[in-house]
C-alpha cells in the first residue's frame, strides 16, 4: 500500500485530515500527517503518527484572523514555525508515495515544492463567497499542474467553477468533517425545545466567546419547556470553569450553570455530536461547528466575538458560505445592542423552527447544497486511493 503525507494548515483543517487519514488508513495505507499550524490535536486522536513534533499558537492557524490575530502570530513565532515545518517537509517528501493537502494556497504551495504527485481538498475555498472563486496566486496555476493529480472541492458549485477555470475535472465528493455529526449519538434528556450553545475551542478565546454567550442566554425569557445545553471542551476543567462562572455572576453546580434569574444551562463535554443533533437552534462562535450545524439542516444564530479567530468579518464570510439559513443580529461585537438584539432574534428562530415549514426545507435544501451527503470521507479516500496506488 501507499505511503501517504497529510498536509494541513488549521484547526479545522486539521480536524478534516484526520477523518480522511482514518478512512485512508482503514483502507491498508501508512498514513503520516504534518500539520503546518498547530499541535494537530485531531491527528493524535485519531493515533495517525506526526512527521516531527509540533507548537500550538493561541490563533490555532494561519488564516483568517483579526490584525490583533495576526500580530500575535509573528510575535509568537509562527510565520518562523512555518518554515521550519516546510523544511521538513522538503527533507522527508522522498519517504511518501502521495502528498494530500488539506487547506489553502499555503499547504498547495509546500506540497508543490515537494516534488511528490498529490492530491487536493480544497476545504478553504468556496464559490459561494462571491460567485466565483478567486484563487490567490500562485494556486490556480500550481493546481493546473500535472503534479496535482486530482483536486476536490467542498461544495458543487466550486467544483462547477473551479473546472471551467482550471480546465480539468475538480470533484466534490462531500466533506468529511460532516460523517461524524450525521451518525447517531447518544440522545440527549428531551425537551419540548433546545438551543446549542456552540463558543468554541481556543483558549483564551473560548472564554471570551462563553461570557458573550451567557450575557446573550441572560436575556432569555426563562422557560420551563426550553433547555439550553452548551457543548464544552475538556480543555477547560470544572474547577476553572467554576471559578470563570463565579466572577461572571454564575454559579456552576454538578453539570449546570445556574444564573439568579432562574435560568440554567446544562454543561456537556464529549457530547458535542448530540448537542448538534438534539437542538433546535445552534448559537455559534465557532466556524466547522457552524458548518456542521447547517450540514444537519439546522438554522444557525451567529454571534460575533472580539478574536484573534471568530470576528465579526469572519462570520459575516461565513454567512456567505453557508447561506441564507445562517443568521446574526446587527450591531456591534459584544455591545448591549447586539447582544439584546441576538436574544430576541434567537427566540424568533427558535420558534421558526418548529412552525416555518418553509424555514425547515431550505434548511435541508442548505444542507446539501453547501455540505453534502454522509460518507464523504470515505468516498474521497477511495478517490485518493486509486491516485495513491497509480503513484507508488
Amino acid at each position: 500500500m501507499a505511503r501517504i503525507l497529510l498536509l494541513s494548515n488549521g484547526h479545522g483543517e486539521d480536524l478534516s485530515g484526520s477523518l480522511l487519514g482514518k478512512e485512508l488508513r482503514d483502507l491498508g495505507h501508512n498514513v503520516q500527517a504534518l500539520p503546518l499550524a498547530g499541535l494537530g490535536r485531531p491527528y493524535l486522536q485519531a493515533k495517525l503518527p506526526l512527521l516531527g513534533r509540533s507548537h500550538e499558537f493561541s490563533t490555532g492557524g494561519i488564516g483568517y484572523t483579526s490584525l490583533k490575530g495576526r500580530l500575535t502570530e509573528l510575535l509568537q513565532g509562527q510565520i518562523f514555525y512555518l518554515f521550519r515545518r516546510l523544511i521538513r517537509l522538503l527533507r522527508h517528501a522522498d519517504r511518501f508515495d502521495l502528498i494530500v493537502v488539506v487547506g489553502d494556497v499555503i499547504p498547495v504551495i509546500a506540497a508543490w515544492l515537494s516534488h511528490r504527485p498529490v492530491a487536493t481538498y480544497l476545504v478553504a475555498y468556496s464559490s459561494h463567497y462571491e460567485g466565483r472563486l478567486r484563487l490567490p496566486w500562485p494556486c490556480g496555476t500550481l493546481l493546473s499542474s500535472q503534479r496535482f493529480r486530482s483536486v476536490f472541492s467542498r461544495d458543487q458549485l466550486t467544483a462547477d467553477d473551479l473546472s471551467k477555470q482550471l480546465q480539468r475535472a475538480v470533484v466534490f465528493l462531500g466533506n468529511p468533517f460532516m460523517d461524524p455529526v450525521l451518525q447517531p449519538a447518544p440522545p440527549l434528556p428531551p425537551a419540548q425545545s433546545r438551543i446549542g450553545l456552540l463558543p468554541g475551542s481556543r483558549r483564551p478565546e473560548l472564554e471570551n466567546n462563553l461570557r458573550l454567550l451567557l450575557a446573550v442566554v441572560e436575556r432569555l425569557t426563562a422557560a420551563p419547556d426550553l433547555s439550553l445545553d452548551l457543548a464544552l471542551v475538556p480543555s477547560l476543567s470544572d474547577p476553572e470553569l467554576e471559578a470563570w462562572a463565579a466572577r461572571g455572576g454564575w454559579r456552576f453546580a454538578g453539570s449546570k450553570l445556574e444564573h439568579p434569574t432562574g435560568l440554567s444551562v446544562h454543561v456537556h463535554r464529549g457530547a458535542f455530536q448530540a448537542v448538534l443533533q438534539a437542538s433546535d437552534l445552534l448559537i455559534c462562535m465557532a466556524g466547522t461547528a457552524a458548518e456542521q450545524a447547517v450540514g444537519l439542516a439546522r438554522p444557525v444564530l451567529q454571534l460575533p466575538g472580539h478574536g484573534p479567530q471568530f470576528t465579526a468579518a469572519f462570520a459575516e464570510a461565513q454567512r456567505r458560505l453557508l447561506g441564507p439559513t445562517v443568521f446574526c443580529a446587527d450591531g456591534e461585537a459584544g455591545s448591549d445592542d447586539n447582544l439584546n438584539r441576538s436574544a430576541s432574534l434567537a427566540l424568533q428562530l427558535l420558534e421558526r423552527s418548529r412552525t416555518d415549514h418553509a424555514l425547515t426545507q431550505q434548511c435541508r435544501i442548505e444542507a446539501q447544497r453547501r455540505l453534502g451527503s454522509s460518507g464523504g470521507g470515505r468516498r474521497m479516500a477511495d478517490a485518493i486511493s486509486a491516485v495513491a496506488h497509480g503513484s507508488e
